[in-house]
């Protein structure tokens, strides 16, 4: 089977390019520093990225754009846990991650992933597959916006097949949901692992779509919430809400998990994590307030 690994790296190098640039005319302030790194931490591994880093800018408190290439002689245990098969073979994993952590607490917190895996052993065929997606994690929600990231992401899905959409959206509501809290991260968006039931340029053409759409979902969202007034509850609230954010990265995203298995850059896999984040005890907030509305967000549903 036809796959063209250099052609994915040169998309993904030219993505992360394009959204760092949106997301500086964006801020109007700060600019993106970079850190090239490579993976020293033994002779069965190799690979590196450019991991790039936003911070204390005007709209966005903090944002890491990160792209990798890794290599290794053996799967981590993340990754054969549910694929048996990929066990001997030797793995480049690439991809583009990004986490938008904005300083207003009316710009939600936005996150978007495109990656791909390709896993080979002599004399047989190449395993290989597609994963990515984007989802949004407001803390003061506006029906309008959430309607609008789920139209674009539908826009994306629709030349690929009718019910594209319906799939990856369910796969992403049941993906960033914390069972230990019974709720969503945040609205989803749509969410995609093991693509490869297309051909290899159809699949390609996928990942090229979701990585160009995220900016189309999101800088519209920020660009009408920036400017709203805020004061230090809803502050609070947003750093509280942040510690969720922490929660699922930590205790449930595969992702996080696979990057340290697999001996990747630790600041580079944890620049998911904001800058500042608190815990409250037993936090119940105030019957019908803002905070209080946001929970029925965090249900699954159709937008």
């Amino acid at each position: 089977m036809l796959t063209n690994k250099q052609s994915v790296k040169n998309f993904l190098l030219k993505l992360q390019d394009q959204i760092c640039h949106q997301l500086e005319n964006a801020d109007g302030g700060a600019v993106f520093e970079q850190d090239l790194w490579e993976r020293t931490t033994g002779e069965r591994l190799g690979g590196g990225g450019r991991s790039r880093i936003m911070k204390e800018g005007l709209v966005f408190e903090q944002a890491g754009v990160n792209f990798s290439h890794v290599t290794g002689d053996e799967m981590p245990a993340s990754a054969t846990a549910h694929r048996p098969e990929l066990k001997g073979r030797k793995f480049e994993a690439m991809g583009v991650s990004l986490v938008v952590h904005p300083r207003n607490p009316y710009v939600p917190t936005s996150h978007m992933n495109v990656r791909f895996f390709i896993a080979e052993k002599e004399g047989e065929e190449p395993i290989w597959w597609f994963g990515g997606g984007f989802d949004l994690t407001p803390f003061y929600p506006f029906d309008e916006d959430c309607q609008e990231w789920h139209a674009v992401a539908k826009s994306i899905c629709e030349p690929f097949g009718e019910d594209v959409y319906t799939q990856h959206k369910l796969w992403c509501d049941e993906y960033f949901y914390l069972p230990h809290r019974q709720e969503s991260r945040g609205i989803g968006g749509i969410f995609f692992d093991d693509l490869n039931q297309w051909d290899f340029e159809t699949c390609f053409a996928y990942i090229r779509a979701v990585g160009e759409g995220y900016s189309k979902a999101y800088l519209p969202v920020v660009d009408k919430r920036k400017h709203l007034c805020y004061g230090e509850r809803e502050r609070q609230f947003q750093l509280y809400r942040r510690g969720r954010y922490v929660e699922f990265n930590l205790v449930l995203d595969r992702g996080t998990l696979f990057g340290l298995q697999s001996g990747g850059r630790t600041e580079s896999i944890l620049m998911s994590m904001p800058p500042l984040a608190r815990w409250e005890y037993n936090y119940q907030p105030e019957p019908g307030s803002a905070e209080a509305q946001l929970h029925q967000y965090l249900l699954p549903r159709e937008w």
